[in-house]
């Protein structure tokens, strides 16, 4: 980006979020990159310059581009359209005359799929990974905490030794935008952990760390995101599950799991850490099928029952 008021405000606007709103690192980067593309294709140099005619060239430009010969998902464009409008409700906060943020629409959201394990392959995976060896106990205490807690994976891996309590089976984890949030562990997760820990003879503080030859490197313990991914994906094959099997699908399966046993929405959005009911609304595939098994069973059969009687 060249030398002009538009970057300096877009590094203002990014400095805000980091330091204001305390948006993850990650998600600043994002931004910082959705406004580049923006500033770069449109070619203005001055707040005042951005207008409705040139957001929608930019949103054209985003339905067309290819990224691997595939276009852009519609979730994706919004992602660009969400940081346009948010960069103009801070200038607009700052007293610059530019477009309104209300100018610039979200598209509507391509329905998202949420792939889950049933209960029965929950319990496979789990069978496979079993045994007495620290790196099997380390493995199942991985997967129970994954369904039992519903954590996303920078929560599991940043977790320490101090931070469960399990005699009450409970303890904090900062999530999403440094928002802490109570969860919950099971009696069987409760216990692997257990086990797993009493194996330990190292003294690092990380909950979940790596065996083997790197068990001597020093501040090196704690196990990465990748290598998370790979232990679950080794212990599915194991299973025999042939679905991709991620840390974020033990999540879905924990969330799914709760709404099939009468959980409402809402704990299970408070369980899961989200900001907003409308995240947690992806798992309205299961509240939308036991609707069905409660039309099914119930709809119709007092006029059944009368016919039947008739005949």
């Amino acid at each position: 980006m060249a030398n002009n008021e538009i970057k300096k405000q877009i590094n203002n606007y990014l400095e805000y979020l980091l330091v204001d709103r305390q948006r993850s690192p990650k998600t600043v980067e994002n931004y910082r990159r959705y406004l580049k593309e923006f500033i770069r294709f449109s070619k203005i140099k001055k707040v005042n310059e951005i207008n409705e005619d040139i957001v929608h060239k930019f949103r054209v430009h985003l339905s067309q581009k290819k990224i691997k010969e595939k276009n852009l998902s519609r979730t994706t464009q919004n992602y660009y359209a969400i940081a346009i409008r948010g960069f103009l409700k801070f200038l607009a906060r700052h007293n610059f005359k530019t477009l309104s943020a209300d100018k610039v629409e979200l598209g509507k959201a391509e329905q998202r799929k949420v792939d889950f394990l049933e209960l029965k392959e929950i319990e496979e995976l789990l069978k496979a990974c079993s045994g007495n060896s620290l790196q099997r106990l380390r493995d199942q205490a991985i997967l129970k905490l994954l369904f039992s807690a519903g954590l996303r994976i920078s929560e599991l891996i940043a977790l320490n030794r101090d931070s469960l309590n399990l005699e009450k089976q409970e303890f904090s984890v900062k999530g999403k935008g440094n928002k802490v949030r109570i969860v919950f562990i099971s009696d069987s997760a409760r216990d692997s952990l257990e086990r797993y820990l009493r194996k330990r003879t190292d003294t690092d503080l990380a909950l979940f760390i790596r065996l083997g030859r790197q068990k001597n490197k020093k501040n090196d313990l704690r196990l990465s995101v990748r290598s998370v991914q790979r232990i679950i994906k080794k212990c599915a094959l194991r299973a025999g599950i042939i679905k991709k099997v991620t840390p974020h699908v033990l999540r879905h399966s924990f969330a799914t799991n709760l709404l099939q046993n009468g959980a409402d929405i809402r704990s299970v959005q408070a369980l899961l850490g989200h900001s907003s009911i409308n995240t947690t609304q992806i798992y309205t595939h299961v509240t939308d099928a036991n609707l069905k098994k409660v039309h099914q069973k119930f709809h119709g059969h007092r006029k059944e029952k009368e016919e039947n009687k008739k005949n």
